[in-house]
C-alpha cells in the first residue's frame, strides 16, 4: 500500500493501535447515560434517562499547561491524564454540577502509542474517580507542529445539576465562613514559575530529594495528580449546605476566591489555619518568591474554599470527615470596606 501520509511524517497504523490500546481504560468509565462506545464520529449521552426535573447543562475545559514538561523530565505519564480530568471536573463541581462525560485532545509530534495509552489510561483514571463517562476524544499527530518527543493535553467536561440548586455564590452573606478543602500539592497550576525556581533557579532535578520532602524524588512530587473534588462535595451539596465554591487554580487565592463573591463582600482568610504543604516551602524559598505572592499563584495547600453559612459549619466539617475528607475553618465573610474582596492576614 502506499505510504505518501507516513512519509510525510503521520502513522496511521500507530492511530488505529492507539485506538486498540485506549478500549479497555475506556470501557472502566461507563456510567449510566453513555450511549455506544468509542469510535462513532461522536459521543453520545441520553441526559433523559437520569431523571431531572429541570436539567442546566454546566461544561469546563482546561489542559495542564507546563506540567506536561514536568512529566517528560521524569519520564512518567501516567498521572497527567488525572490532572487534565480534574482541572475540568473541579470547576464545573465548584457551580454544583454532577460530572456527565468527559472528552481528551492530545496532539503529539509522533504517534507512541505505548506513551500515549499512559496519558490515556491516567485520564480514565480520573473519569472513574469523577463519575464520568469517557466518551470520546481525539488524537492529532502534527510533526512540524510539535517535536517528535512532545504531546500537549487538553479535556472537555459536562455536568448537569437542578437549575434549583446550581451554586453560584448569590446567596452568600456577611458572616458566612469559609471552609477549606486541601489541595494533593502543586495540582496543575503555575508550572513556569515551578520550573524556573526549582530547575533553573535552585539547579535540582526531578530526581533530586530533599528533607523537607521527607525523602521522596522532586518530580513525583511535582506529578502528584491534582486532586478530584466531586466526592468530597457531593454530600454537601446534598445537604444544602453550600453557599459558594471556590475553585484555587490559577491566581491563587487572590483571584479566584473572589469569584464566588457577590459585590460589597468580601473574603477574610487567616493565614496559619491549614497546614501549608512542604513543597510550597521549598518553592518560595528556591524562587526568592515573597511570600504572600504565594497566594497569588499556587493553591498553597488549598484546592476548593467553600462559603458555607456559621450555624452550619461544624455540620459540614462532620459531613466532610464522615466522607473520609478534612476541612479546615479558614475564615470568614465580611464588608467589603475597600472594593479589594479579599484580605490575607
Amino acid at each position: 500500500m502506499p505510504k505518501a501520509y507516513e512519509n510525510a511524517g503521520v502513522s496511521v497504523e500507530a492511530g488505529y493501535e492507539v485506538v486498540k490500546r485506549i478500549k479497555s481504560h475506556v470501557a472502566r468509565t461507563d456510567r449510566p447515560g453513555v450511549v455506544g462506545g468509542i469510535g462513532g464520529f461522536g459521543g453520545l449521552f441520553d441526559l433523559a434517562s437520569l431523571g431531572y426535573k429541570e436539567p442546566v447543562l454546566i461544561s469546563g475545559t482546561d489542559g495542564v499547561g507546563t506540567k506536561l514538561v514536568v512529566a517528560k523530565m521524569a519520564d512518567r505519564h501516567d498521572t497527567i491524564g488525572v490532572d487534565c480530568v480534574a482541572m475540568c471536573v473541579n470547576d464545573i463541581a465548584a457551580q454544583g454540577a454532577e460530572p456527565l462525560f468527559f472528552l481528551d485532545y492530545i496532539a503529539c509530534g509522533k504517534n507512541d502509542p505505548a506513551l500515549l495509552e499512559q496519558v490515556v489510561a491516567g485520564v480514565a483514571d480520573g473519569c472513574v474517580e469523577a463519575g464520568a463517562g469517557l466518551i470520546g476524544g481525539e488524537t492529532a499527530e502534527m510533526p512540524g507542529m510539535y517535536d517528535e518527543d512532545e504531546y500537549d493535553l487538553a479535556g472537555f467536561a459536562v455536568g448537569v445539576a437542578e437549575k434549583s440548586a446550581i451554586v453560584d455564590g448569590s446567596t452568600i452573606a456577611e458572616g458566612d465562613v469559609l471552609i477549606g478543602l486541601p489541595s494533593s500539592g502543586v495540582h496543575s497550576n503555575g508550572f513556569s514559575l515551578v520550573r524556573k525556581a526549582l530547575f533553573e533557579q535552585a539547579g535540582y532535578d526531578v530526581d533530586t530529594t530533599l528533607d523537607e520532602l521527607d525523602g521522596a524524588k522532586l518530580g513525583d512530587v511535582l506529578l502528584t495528580p491534582t486532586k478530584i473534588y466531586v466526592k468530597a462535595l457531593k454530600p454537601l451539596f446534598q445537604a444544602g449546605v453550600v453557599k459558594g465554591v471556590a475553585h484555587i487554580t490559577g491566581g491563587g487565592f487572590i483571584e479566584n476566591v473572589p469569584r464566588m463573591i457577590p459585590d460589597g463582600l468580601a473574603a477574610e482568610i487567616e493565614l496559619g489555619t491549614w497546614p501549608v504543604l512542604p513543597i510550597f516551602d521549598v518553592l518560595e524559598k528556591a524562587g526568592e518568591i515573597d511570600h504572600m505572592e504565594m497566594y497569588n499563584i499556587f493553591n498553597m495547600g488549598l484546592g476548593m474554599v467553600l462559603a458555607v453559612p456559621a450555624e452550619r459549619s461544624d455540620e459540614t466539617l462532620a459531613l466532610l470527615e464522615a466522607n473520609g475528607e478534612t476541612g479546615y475553618q479558614v475564615g470568614r465573610i465580611v464588608a467589603d470596606a475597600d472594593g479589594t474582596q479579599i484580605t490575607l492576614k
